[in-house]
This record gives structure tokens, sequence and C-alpha cells, in this order.
């Protein structure tokens, strides 16, 4: 096996670390990120909001309670 090294400028990498992979890994990287990237819709944005500041109140439901209200079995 031959190792090739490879100098990278630091005015390049801006003093960040760098990660070099083939260009196919990095391309199906990006199409994870499209199909898996969460962008809530504005109602959803809003439950999340109450919901913080129910749990910052302590207005919260155990486990069991949660498996109550939504009709599942302990």
């Amino acid at each position: 096996m031959h190792i090739m090294t490879v100098t990278i400028p630091h005015k390049l990498t801006q003093g960040k670390e760098l990660v070099i992979l083939p260009l196919e890994e990095y391309e199906a990287l990006v199409q994870l990120k499209e199909i898996y990237e969460f962008q809530p819709t504005t109602s959803q944005k809003k439950a999340l909001a109450n919901a913080r500041k129910n749990r910052k109140r302590g207005e919260t439901l155990s486990l069991s309670e949660l498996k109550r209200r939504l009709g599942f079995a302990d």
C-alpha cells in the first residue's frame, strides 16, 4: 500500500478542520440531508413553543400518563 501525503495550505482551510472524501460519497451525504432534513410547519412551531413553555412551568406528563391519554395500555 502506498500512502500519499497532501499538504493543504492553512489559508485555504482558514484554521478549520478539513475532511476529504470521494465525490460520490459527498453527493450521497448531500442527498441524505435533503431527504431527512425536517422543516416544521407553522403549527408545529407553535406547538413546540407551547410545549417548551409548559415544560418551563413544570407542566409535564409522566410516561404512564401520556400512554393513558393516547390510549395505550401500560
